[in-house]
């Protein structure tokens, strides 16, 4: 353990930089430069505990307890953080078998998660169950392509949630992956999916164009990549426009930094992902450069330590 507390110290330390493009506007209206903090997880899949000594890839790691502590040691440090989570909370351990998905939800709560998207296993006890569930949540869920609005989730989630830190102006969606095929056709019931290439162009300029947010954030659990035609984050990454940062899950890819993909339009976009079971956080740190009309994204990956 202190091993991998020396391992969060040194890449925190040494965090590898990107510049990338901002807005003209934004420098306009931003006296001083801002730090954005963005913490992340996916695929957690109700490992309330670690995991044990003699696990076969992650011995000792996770846990919600020590994600905990890392999150409020973080926040301590940086003025402007970020909780976020893009899906398959549930189904993995007895505590979903027990609990059904209340448990990790309202442990989420008291973590201060700010947002979080729908994976597949959440509807594996069905949707009227999922419905229930949901209500012990204090944070939203979003999902931009799932059409709840013949099924109890209808009202439950968004289609997208802003947050303001500072004067910057955070917009974050959620894409769901194709459910037929994955999921009991009686679990999600009347629940319609839509073309997630399409909602992420027309949601990103919502975002950008309407809601003048500065920063945009994708929550996804469509999967990283695919050998076929499927849409992945990278398919999604290319083909949009005004997405900053795509927060991944669904394949359990571990990335030890964020890849950087140039869309259509010449914009740079972040994927990240942080593999599963909890045993790792995910770290992107923006900083918003006032006086050169720059953002410098240094990027890390942090243990559950």
């Amino acid at each position: 353990m202190l091993q991998n507390r020396r391992q969060f110290i040194r890449k925190i330390a040494t965090g590898t930089a990107v510049a990338i493009t901002a807005p003209a506007f934004f420098s306009c209206r931003q006296p001083e430069d801002i730090s954005l903090t963005i913490l992340h997880s996916n695929d957690v899949h109700s490992h309330i505990d670690p995991f044990p000594s003699d696990h076969y890839e992650y011995p000792n790691q996770g846990g919600f307890a020590r994600r905990s502590a890392l999150i409020n040691r973080i926040r301590k440090e940086q003025n402007h953080v970020l909780l976020l989570d893009a899906g398959d909370i549930f189904q993995g351990t007895p505590y979903f078998n027990f609990y059904k998905g209340r448990l990790e939800l309202e442990l989420m709560s008291k973590m201060g998660y700010d947002v979080a998207t729908l994976g597949n296993h959440e509807f594996d006890n069905g949707i009227d169950e999922l419905s229930k569930q949901i209500q012990h949540t204090e944070f939203p869920f979003v999902c931009s392509n799932y059409d709840f609005s013949n099924t109890a989730l209808n009202g439950l989630t968004k289609p997208y949630h802003i947050i303001e830190k500072g004067s910057i102006r955070i917009g974050i969606f959620g894409l769901g992956i194709e459910l037929d095929g994955l999921v009991n056709p009686a679990s999600y019931k009347e629940t319609v999916y839509n073309d997630p290439i399409q909602v992420a162009h027309e949601t990103c300029q919502q975002l950008k164009e309407v809601e003048q947010c500065d920063y945009i954030v994708c929550l996804s659990h469509l999967g990283y990549s695919y050998k076929t035609n499927q849409v992945s984050d990278q398919i999604i990454a290319r083909q949009t426009k005004h997405l900053d940062l795509i927060i991944g899950g669904h394949t359990h890819t571990y990335l030890p930094e964020p890849e950087l993909v140039t869309n259509k339009h010449n914009q740079q976009v972040l994927i990240n992902q942080a593999g599963w079971g909890g045993a790792y956080l995910g770290r992107i740190d923006v900083v918003f450069k006032a006086t050169t009309n720059q953002q410098k994204t240094y990027f890390n990956t942090i243990y559950n330590v």
